[in-house]
């Protein structure tokens, strides 16, 4: 199957997103502005990527790399520092967001606790709050010398 999911994956997919459709109805919550098909169709992506994102990130914990020598380790302290540097400079609102993505929380949980119009705006947002934050981290001159240890 696409993206490592099972058979299982599927009918567990399926039956969380009847649910979640379900109780958006019951909740009158529910704004179609597409058709139903797409509608119910983006409710299982959002779904699959949430449990691809939580499982990545299980499966990340869950290794154990040998430590060849300490030069990889500070590699990565190095670009921490710099990663987090540029993440203080975004604005309070692009953490946010970047930090609710990171959590691995879907783009219509995000619509909703940042007040955006829609699904696609969040999408959207989390992309160019990604774009600022990458700009960050090109600018700082650690990222050069980081640069250059990889070579």
């Amino acid at each position: 199957m696409m993206n490592s999911g099972s058979d299982d994956d599927v009918s567990d997919v399926l039956q969380d997103s009847i649910i979640v459709l379900y109780e958006q109805i019951l909740d009158n919550k529910l704004k179609l502005e597409t058709d139903l098909k797409g509608y119910f169709f983006g409710i299982a992506r959002n779904i699959w990527n949430t449990q691809l994102r939580r499982k990545q990130k299980t499966t990340e914990l869950l290794t154990d790399y040998p430590d060849d020598d300490g030069l990889e380790e500070s590699n990565n302290l190095l670009l921490e520092k710099i990663v987090s540097r540029a993440f203080t400079k975004l604005k309070p609102d692009q953490q946010t967001v970047l930090n609710l993505f990171a959590e691995g929380t879907s783009y219509e949980e995000i619509a909703q606790i940042m007040n955006f119009n829609s699904e696609e705006y969040a999408r959207r947002k989390k992309y160019l709050c990604k774009e600022v934050l990458m700009d960050l981290i090109k600018e700082d001159p650690e990222y050069h010398e980081y640069l250059r240890f990889l070579k």
